[in-house]
């Protein structure tokens, strides 16, 4: 029997419920994939918390109570799939949310193949590119928007820096990010001088920090994820990289790592980030109320990005007046909003949303305005690929 916590409408509590099957009619049902368990955990609870949040203050989606149900996956691919098969079994078209790329693409043919639509915040390129379909939509930038909003804006601050060494997790998102970086390097007329791959797993990574030192680099760029990226800076900088080395982090999740990290590991560190609290739009003012009364906190990437997957979902349900598959992704493609990063909007080529990302500099806690003003904007940058050029083939 499938373990669930369900949210009724615009409720505070998660209540447990033995069978999707016995929701009464003229509700929603959504489902949301996150990883609970496993190495991504912190990332997941927070995703998870954002989409919860967003479904509660929204409430209804055309004229439909939404009643949504969390699927912990525990950071598997596999598991992640029989969940979603368990829950659409019951009846249950309607998929949010990711912790990884590799469980966001096994989703994805799952649900497409089972005629429902999922929206998600997976990074890999293949997620609107080569493994695209007429199901799937995605909110943040892939990671060649990752990199090229932040590396290309990076050289242009930093002409003279110019061997770049990489430290990189060894799965579908990392290599990702790699791919991307050595492309843009090799425009660039820099030099790749090397790489240290590191696994799911790894947590120690002195190594690949001590190969990094060694090899004499002018920029060091970690290419990975979640706790690992808090990891390997954290090591980096007490091997006291920073005082001859940029450190570039082309994916990080902003507020809630810089908060862990500290404002002395952050000073001179350059960032990417999909979200920012201090960007002023309008939607982005909605999402900070609501998670200040929820958290008496500010808004971090993971609660925003969670938070956007689900008012997609009500964005297009509300355009196309149902909630019925077809009319919903019609409803989708080239829906124009007001997200948490402005006015953004889902590109119906290949169903990626186009916005914003920025590139950060960490600043110096005497800079700090504020607890939460690690950093300031250097350069916010819609580097998407052409759609001719994402190897998109809707199907």
């Amino acid at each position: 029997m499938m373990r669930r916590r369900t949210l009724f409408g615009a409720s505070a509590g998660m209540l447990a419920v033995p069978s999707l099957a016995r929701a009464q009619g003229g509700q929603l049902q959504v489902a949301g994939v996150y990883s609970l368990s496993g190495t991504f955990a912190n990332v997941g609870d927070l995703l998870n918390k954002g989409t919860q949040w967003a479904f509660e203050h929204y409430g209804n989606a055309a004229g439909q109570r939404i009643n949504y149900t969390l699927l912990d996956d525990q950071g598997d691919p596999g598991r992640a799939v029989r969940r979603v098969q368990e829950a659409m079994g019951q009846g249950v078209k309607h998929i949010v949310g990711c912790t990884t790329s590799a469980i966001a693409l096994a989703v994805a043919k799952e649900v497409h193949a089972r005629g429902g639509v999922y929206i998600h915040m997976a990074g890999a390129d293949e997620a609107t590119g080569s493994e695209c379909n007429r199901a799937s939509f995605r909110w943040p930038g892939a990671s060649f928007t990752a990199i090229n909003a932040t590396v290309r804006p990076f050289i242009e601050r930093n002409a003279n820096a110019k061997r770049w060494y990489t430290i990189t997790g060894q799965y579908v998102f990392g290599e990702s990010l790699l791919t991307n970086l050595k492309s843009v390097l090799q425009d660039a007329g820099h030099q790749h001088i090397g790489n240290s791959y590191h696994s799911l797993s790894e947590r120690e990574y002195s190594g690949y920090i001590t190969a990094a030192i060694s090899a004499r680099p002018d920029v060091l760029a970690i290419c990975n994820f979640g706790n690992q990226t808090l990891d390997v800076l954290r090591q980096a900088v007490s091997f006291g990289m920073k005082r001859n080395v940029k450190i570039v982090v082309p994916w990080s999740t902003g507020l809630d790592q810089f908060q862990a990290w500290g404002p002395d590991i952050c000073e001179g560190v350059y960032f990417g980030v999909n979200y920012w609290h201090g960007v002023e739009a309008p939607g982005n003012r909605v999402v900070q109320q609501v998670v200040r009364q929820k958290t008496n906190g500010t808004t971090n990437y993971l609660q925003a990005c969670g938070w956007a997957v689900a008012q997609m979902l009500v964005e297009g349900a509300n355009k196309a007046g149902s909630t019925e598959i077809p009319a919903l992704i019609r409803a989708l493609e080239g829906l124009s909003y007001e997200g948490p990063t402005g006015t953004e909007l889902i590109r119906a080529e290949d169903h990626q949303v186009i916005k914003d990302y920025y590139l950060m500099l960490g600043k110096a806690r005497s800079a700090m305005r504020d607890p939460a003003d690690f950093a300031e904007v250097v350069a916010g940058t819609k580097a998407f690929q052409p759609p001719e050029r994402t190897g998109c083939r809707m199907t």
